[in-house]
């Protein structure tokens, strides 16, 4: 029997009340679907209390307005907590004890009486709405209006005046125009072109919306269950909240058996590899952009377990679900006034984009797409079914982004190699070699290797996949001043070879001046987290440095170890290789102890602690 869920010691509980635990049907998480119910109903009784006098608007409290401004904001706040209000009584066919809808329609009434045309709050209505014209983002919580009034037609739109529906409607068509974004943007007109044809308005219009999202992502799908998100190689959460979540809703709700066939297959692909990158804990790879979404990381595997396109059984499918919502839950992430704060588990605003506003965490509402299954359906009454982290080692490549999983079971940690993904290109949650679930990275240059130069470290710039093996991968970059400009005529070819938790991370350098130094860093971590090791094998000094690092997501103090190398006169470029660890195993042996190496002409030949050998050409 495994062990029960616990919350951290330093960790506040959730500040509302829960039903008590299931161990017989949840031994993994103790949790059941009516755990689920009181979280959303406990999430929008705290929202709820930051409304406009007429619920249009929820303007949360935060650090800083996101770069759209506070009415923007307050547009936010109101789409994505009605996203959430929509699941919970769409999931209970309609009954809605706590009056969630009621507040919602007279928001709705309210926000599309005199909307205004300026991000800024220039109206003397505090209710009124941005206009998508005028307000880009307003696109996006568009996506999450018609998405809820999807959902509870019957119950909401159905039941509005002829007048409400009239404004909400000409609120709402600017959204089926071109994407001002080249990227998953195009889904929103795609979600609300979905509301609008099923409700019979500008029905022409809607379809072309539709179809030309579908068109569009066709583009950046690479096969395997990924897409990029964009033309940029952009690889992370993404593809599951959002490339995935929007075509395979949308044609669910449309009963369209074909479309659901052709992209329900390609989310089941996704999710053979996706739901391996989910931490024993309940942890997701805090990898990417959005993160304060959190919980949002379980809507494609709910989805599957709605569509029936999962490679997970009914009870790994909630274990992995409620394991998640619990793992925030349990550390924090909401505060002690029923709030999402900006953040990973607390506050934490280094990982925040520039368009992250006080209402951006409640698109963590996309994680209760699993209400919409009925309560007999097995992925709410099975057994809960252990993670495949939990099962087995795993290394393997996630299809052809570049990336390279890898897991073990004695302690549940996943890690990702990084060798292709490049959304935002020096971005420490794109731009790192490695991430896992018990770690995250640091602005000081965590799981990095450098050309120092005038003391200074070099920045990645774009990676290029090479090639990918069942156990390696590898890119290749060009490094870049720390103003962004290119290093012109120096590259470097990197490689992450895996065995056990053992990482050998090599890299060749060639066309920099002999002499130049290099550095590469290993895992950043807590002082309560993981045991990170680095041990030279080739090219560094012998001795590495562990040093503070500053914050992460997962605590305020690091430490991290650095080895330190030079350039030499080699024309065929010099070759740096180490060994890194990062393990939650008790007392790990030394990392000296899990491989040894020779190099031989360009190929470098490892023989790991089991006897199984390796070799890497250069």
């Amino acid at each position: 029997m495994p062990e029960p869920a616990r919350a951290p010691a330093d960790r506040r509980p959730c500040p509302f009340p829960l039903p008590p635990e299931d161990r017989g049907r949840s031994p993994y998480t103790g949790w059941t679907r009516a755990h689920w119910e009181a979280t959303a109903d406990g999430l929008l009784h705290a929202a709820a209390r930051h409304a406009s006098p007429r619920h249009a608007l929820i303007s949360l409290p935060g650090p800083r307005p996101s770069s759209s401004g506070p009415r923007s904001d307050g547009l936010e706040g109101f789409a994505r907590t009605f996203l959430l209000a929509a699941l919970r009584v769409a999931g209970n066919n309609g009954h809605d004890p706590h009056a969630h809808l009621t507040r919602y329609a007279e928001g709705l009434t309210a926000g599309t009486q005199h909307p205004t045309t300026t991000p800024e709050l220039t109206t003397t209505d505090p209710d009124s709405w941005p206009s998508i014209n005028t307000t880009r983002q307003a696109r996006v919580e568009a996506a999450s209006l018609a998405l809820g009034l999807r959902l509870t037609r019957p119950w909401l739109w159905d039941t509005l005046g002829d007048a409400v529906r009239s404004r909400l409607a000409d609120w709402l068509l600017p959204a089926l125009g071109p994407s001002p974004v080249d990227n998953n943007w195009w889904l929103f007109g795609l979600t609300v072109g979905g509301f609008l044809r099923d409700a019979g308005i500008e029905t022409a219009r809607a379809q072309t919306a539709i179809d030309r999202a579908l068109t569009r992502i066709e583009d950046w799908y690479g096969g395997d269950g990924w897409y990029s998100d964009g033309d940029n190689r952009a690889f992370d959460h993404y593809n599951a909240w959002a490339l995935h979540f929007y075509p395979v809703l949308h044609a669910h709700l449309s009963g369209d058996h074909s479309l659901l066939a052709h992209y329900g297959a390609r989310l089941r692909a996704q999710l053979d590899d996706y739901t391996r990158l989910f931490d024993t804990n309940g942890a997701p790879l805090p990898f990417g952009r959005s993160l304060t979404y959190r919980f949002a990381a379980t809507a494609a595997p709910w989805l599957g377990a709605l569509t029936g396109h999962t490679p997970l059984t009914p009870g790994a499918t909630r274990r992995l679900a409620s394991g998640t919502l619990r793992h925030f839950l349990d550390r924090g992430a909401v505060t002690t006034d029923g709030l999402l704060p900006l953040g990973w588990y607390g506050p934490y605003e280094p990982m925040l984009q520039s368009y992250s506003g006080p209402g951006s965490p409640y698109w963590a509402a996309k994680a209760f797409v699993g209400l919409l299954l009925p309560a007999t359906h097995p992925a709410w009454t099975a057994r809960e079914e252990p993670l495949p982290a939990e099962t087995t080692d795993t290394i393997r490549p996630l299809g052809r982004t570049g990336l390279l999983l890898h897991s073990t079971a004695s302690d549940g940690l996943v890690r990702v190699h990084n060798h292709g993904s490049n959304a935002t290109p020096d971005d420490p949650y794109y731009a790192r070699f490695a991430y896992s679930t018990r770690t995250g990275p640091t602005a000081d240059g965590d799981n990095h290797f450098a050309l120092l130069l005038d003391g200074r470290p070099t920045t990645r710039g774009p990676a290029h996949p090479h090639a990918t093996g069942p156990d390696w991968a590898s890119s290749t970059h060009t490094p870049r001043h720390a103003d962004g400009t290119p290093l012109t005529g120096i590259r470097v070819l990197s490689t992450t070879l895996v065995h056990g938790r053992a990482e050998l991370r090599a890299h060749l350098v060639t066309g920099a001046a002999p002499g130049t130094r290099v550095r590469q860093t290993g895992w950043a971590t807590t002082p309560d987290g993981p045991t990170a090791q680095l041990h030279p094998l080739h090219g560094y000094d012998d001795t590495p440095r562990r040093a503070p690092t500053g914050s992460t997501l997962m605590g305020p103090h690091t430490h991290t170890s650095t080895l330190e190398g030079t350039i030499t006169t080699r024309p065929e470029g010099t070759l740096f290789a180490a060994l890194a660890s990062l393990t939650s195993d008790p007392a790990p042996a030394p990392p000296s102890t899990l491989a040894t190496t020779r190099l031989v002409g360009d190929t470098l030949h490892i023989t790991w602690h089991d006897g199984t050998e390796s070799a890497l050409a250069f």
